[in-house]
């Protein structure tokens, strides 16, 4: 196999590498990562890192949901089991604060300037980078253009929820093709997530002014009536197990007509005929597609900081961009988006990215700030310490809602008792 030298670990290594060996063996970094496509490549991508410094990285890789658990755990009691973990827009910040994880400043050669703004607030507080963006993402509307063409119906951007369900309707062949596939599996980052938009769009919010949850609210109960009612009505059976890797899997077998989920998926999309559009909304555009990036932090609890951050630097730096476009594996079509606004820049990424101007729009037009609507940061999330427990059991509440196993109202109501009980035993009221 061709040996392949990444562009800049030399640079960004400089006195670890020799660090590491000094003891006369390499240190080893444990990184523990979600199983999504960018990040099982980067794997491959590494090899050459390691052959450059020495360094050996242990890959652990995990389903979204096991990976918050078991990371969370770990960090907050500084265990230690990691030295560089994946994680988003709702603990960077605040994990940051608590001290669970350290401050990253790097070289001028990084080029902190370049990472695009959203995404940088996002995994800072106070002005401090906690956490690199590995890739960041909004969300959109992904559709077989062919198949709404066929049936004689468009979507536009910004489009209305009961243009949606119409055009899912129309295409809709369920022995050959669903109309919509959407998230439906429990978690406060798998379900929660789309369907947090959908409430946004109808006017909804978690909390009001004084924290209260608001999931027994007119807005909360049009939302997710008409989020089971589309999902059950046009999407596939067992919707209440499917999360990201499971749609993409449907999407690419050709059974799912119209996707709306995050802009990233695009990158993966292995069918023909896919156009893009800004999501939709039900009179509310504001929140109607969220704000993430998975990213890269290392844990207070790592006894190899250094060889961590160095690691980072590398991995979230514009050589990595190159790397993986110059990866005999991969190339400019594999290259993680969202981060940088150089990538977009690149004649050659944008010769086989069709969907840059998409993602690019509606990670500008995602609104996190706190509003008279809501009093959190955050899109599809909000940036509070109890969130990820709040989100976790609404989640499965509002699975119970999609599997017919509650009704709507039923599982309104006990996820509003249940978010209530947290909210109220953290202190807010």
């Amino acid at each position: 196999m061709k040996k392949l030298t990444l562009p800049g670990i030399a640079l960004v290594a400089t006195g670890l590498a020799s660090h590491a060996l000094a003891d006369g063996h390499a240190k080893e970094l444990t990184i523990a990562i979600v199983n999504n496509g960018h990040m099982i490549n980067m794997q491959k991508v590494a090899e050459a890192y390691t052959e450059e410094t020495g360094v050996a990285l242990n890959w652990v890789s995990l389903e979204e949901g096991v990976l918050r658990e078991q990371v969370t755990s770990d960090t907050a009691t500084g265990g230690g089991q990691y030295d560089v973990i994946n994680i988003g827009m709702q603990e960077a910040p605040i994990w940051g604060a608590a001290g669970w994880i350290e401050p990253l400043a790097f070289g001028a050669d990084y080029d902190m300037d370049d990472m695009l703004p959203a995404i940088r607030n996002g995994l800072s507080h106070d002005g401090t980078l906690y956490a690199a963006p590995f890739y960041g993402e909004s969300s959109m509307v992904m559709y077989r253009k062919d198949l709404t063409d066929a049936a004689g119906v468009s979507i536009s951007d910004n489009d209305s929820w009961d243009n949606i369900r119409a055009a899912a309707e129309a295409i809709h062949n369920p022995d050959e093709v669903y109309g919509v596939c959407l998230r439906g599996k429990p978690g406060w980052g798998d379900n929660m997530a789309f369907i947090t938009t959908v409430v946004n769009s109808f006017g909804g919010a978690w909390f009001d002014a004084d924290f209260r949850p608001q999931l027994d609210s007119e807005e909360w109960k049009a939302a997710i009536n008409f989020y089971v009612d589309l999902l059950g009505t046009y999407g596939p059976p067992g919707s209440e197990g499917n999360s990201f890797n499971e749609i993409l899997a449907l999407y690419n077998e050709g059974k799912c007509g119209m996707w709306i989920d995050a802009t990233i998926a695009a990158s993966f999309l292995d069918v023909d005929g896919v156009a893009y559009a800004q999501s939709p909304n039900a009179g509310n555009p504001v929140g109607a597609n969220w704000l993430w990036a998975w990213a890269m932090a290392v844990p207070s609890g790592t006894d190899n900081a250094d060889e961590a951050k160095a690691f980072i630097e590398w991995a979230t730096s514009k050589a990595y961009v190159q790397a993986v476009a110059n990866h005999p594996e991969f190339g400019w079509g594999s290259v993680p988006t969202g981060t940088r606004a150089s990538t977009y820049e690149f004649s050659e990424f944008k010769d086989v990215a069709g969907f840059a101007d998409a993602e690019l729009a509606a990670i500008g037009s995602a609104a996190p700030e706190a509003t008279d609507l809501k009093p959190y940061v955050g899109v599809q999330f909000a940036a509070i310490p109890e969130f990820p427990q709040v989100g976790s059991a609404v989640a499965q509440e509002m699975a119970a809602a999609l599997s017919g196993a509650k009704s709507v109202d039923e599982a309104l109501a006990d996820a509003q008792s249940a978010a209530d009980a947290i909210m109220s035993e953290a202190g807010y009221y």
